[in-house]
């Protein structure tokens, strides 16, 4: 599978939202093909270079396991300017990618398969009412808030919203969302959390 990328300093999960702006002539021509043809395109980290293009610039290197995206929302208050919600979709590698005339990035990727839904297990359960609380606080509708249906009950879906959420470095976003074992995330999610004193008594 062949899309066009488009290389971040943020990470966009699977089932979360992430709100764009967009400007650069690629990224329009990218964002015209999608809301045209209901085109996906990968959201990278990126791991090396420049987000915004600039003469004499290195090319943005995106890191190896990203996120497939289509627009859910979308505005142009601003002449020139197209602001975006992209919703997060299944996580992808990628396999190559190559510069095109335009500047785009394109890549070859393949699809990394959805984990079963699993429970989540008695010893994690605290995270589940912090999440809530958290969610709750969020505007109905806000570009920032996840996408519906709401799964606390589901240990992948559990993860992957704490992972948007806590005030980490955009590495360690990266690295949750590599982790194949939701269990795995939620340890180091319980963890964190836990070390901070933020967990709510059982």
């Amino acid at each position: 599978m062949i899309i066009p990328l488009f290389p971040l300093q943020a990470v966009l999960f699977p089932g979360g939202r992430l709100p764009l702006r967009i400007f650069e002539q690629r990224y329009m021509e990218m964002a015209k093909v999608a809301l045209k043809e209901s085109a996906p395109f990968g959201i990278c980290l990126i791991e090396r270079g420049e987000e915004v293009a600039r003469a004499g610039g290195t090319s943005a290197r995106p890191h190896a396991v990203g996120t497939l995206a289509h627009i859910a929302d979308w505005d142009m208050q601003q002449l020139g300017v197209l602001n975006i919600v992209a919703q997060g979709g299944e996580r992808f590698r990628l396999i190559r990618h190559w510069v095109e005339d335009s500047g785009l990035l394109r890549g070859e990727i393949e699809l990394i398969a959805a984990p079963a839904v699993l429970p989540v297990p008695a010893p994690y359960a605290r995270l589940v009412p912090l999440l809530r609380a958290i969610v709750g606080e969020m505007a109905p509708g806000a570009p920032n808030a996840p996408a519906l249906p709401h799964r606390f009950f589901d240990a992948d879906w559990l993860g992957m919203r704490y992972a948007e959420v806590l005030p980490i470095p955009v590495a360690a976003r990266q690295k949750l969302l590599e982790l194949e074992d939701s269990l795995d995330r939620l340890e180091i999610i319980y963890r964190y959390l836990e070390g901070k004193g933020l967990l709510p008594d059982t």
